[in-house]
C-alpha cells in the first residue's frame, strides 16, 4: 500500500520546501495563536498538542475550541468542524488528477497533510505545464515543513498560554483569531456578504440550545455567498 510511487526525486522534494518558505512566517503565528487559544480554552496541554497533531485543521481546531469550552454537544461541534472542512473535498478533487496514480495509503498520506498553503503552492506548480513529473514529491517537499511549523508554533503557544494566570482571562485569543484569518479573505461581495449573514446569524441565534447557532451561521453565510455570486453571474 506504500510502495513508492515513482522514484525519490530530491530535486522536487527541495522545490518543494524551497515554495513552503514564504509561507512559513505566517504559518507559525497562527499555530501559536490556536495554541494560545487551546489553553485559554481549557483544554490540558497534552490533549490540546495531540488535538493539533491528529485534527492538523487551524479553523476547525479554534471552533473546536469555543465550543468545547461553551460545553457543546459533541454533535454540534462535529457538524461544525464538518463544515469549516468541506473545503478540503474541493481541494482534493482539484489534486485528484495529479496524484491519481498514487496506491491508496500514499493518497491517504498526502490527505493528511494537505493544507490551505499546501494546495495554494502544489497546484501552482502542478499546473505550469510539465511542472508535475514528480508531483508526490513536491507535495511532501512543501507539506512537510509547513506542517512542522504547524506543530512547533502549536506546541508553543500551547506552553505559554498554560502558563499564563487564569485570571488574564484569555477566551478573547479564539474569536479574535477567527477575525484575524476572515477579515483577508474578504475580497469580494461574495464573501463579504457570506460574512455579513453569517455574522448576523451567529448574534441572533446565542440563545439556541447546543450552540446549534454556530451551524445555522456556517450555513446562512454559505448560502448568502453562493445567492450573491449566482446573481452577480
Amino acid at each position: 500500500m506504500f510502495s513508492a510511487p515513482h522514484d525519490y526525486n530530491a530535486a522536487d522534494v527541495r522545490a518543494g520546501f524551497i515554495s513552503a518558505l514564504p509561507v512559513l512566517a505566517g504559518v507559525m503565528p497562527f499555530g501559536l495563536i490556536t495554541g494560545v487559544a487551546m489553553a485559554a480554552g481549557g483544554i490540558p496541554p497534552l490533549e490540546a498538542c495531540l488535538m493539533s497533531v491528529i485534527a492538523f485543521a487551524g479553523a476547525s481546531q479554534l471552533a473546536a475550541t469555543q465550543l468545547l469550552g461553551s460545553s457543546a454537544p459533541v454533535a454540534v461541534i462535529f457538524f461544525t468542524t464538518l463544515f469549516i472542512n468541506l473545503r478540503f473535498m474541493m481541494y482534493s478533487a482539484s489534486l485528484r488528477q495529479h496524484l491519481r496514480q498514487l496506491p491508496w495509503g500514499w493518497k491517504l498520506l498526502a490527505g493528511y497533510f494537505l493544507s490551505d498553503n499546501c494546495y495554494a503552492l502544489c497546484i501552482g506548480q502542478f499546473s505550469r505545464a510539465g511542472r508535475d513529473k514528480h508531483p508526490l514529491w513536491f507535495f511532501f517537499g512543501a507539506a512537510l515543513p509547513v506542517w512542522m511549523t504547524w506543530q512547533i508554533g502549536t506546541i508553543v503557544g500551547v506552553l505559554a498560554g498554560a502558563a499564563v494566570p487564569a485570571a488574564w482571562r484569555l477566551e478573547f485569543a479564539a474569536p479574535l483569531a477567527f477575525v484575524a484569518l476572515s477579515v483577508p479573505l474578504l475580497r469580494d461581495r461574495g464573501m463579504v456578504a457570506a460574512a455579513l449573514a453569517a455574522g448576523l446569524t451567529a448574534a441572533l441565534a446565542t440563545a439556541l440550545p447546543m450552540r446549534s447557532g454556530m451551524v445555522l451561521a456556517a450555513i446562512a453565510g454559505i448560502a448568502a455567498g453562493l445567492l450573491f455570486e449566482k446573481r452577480t453571474t
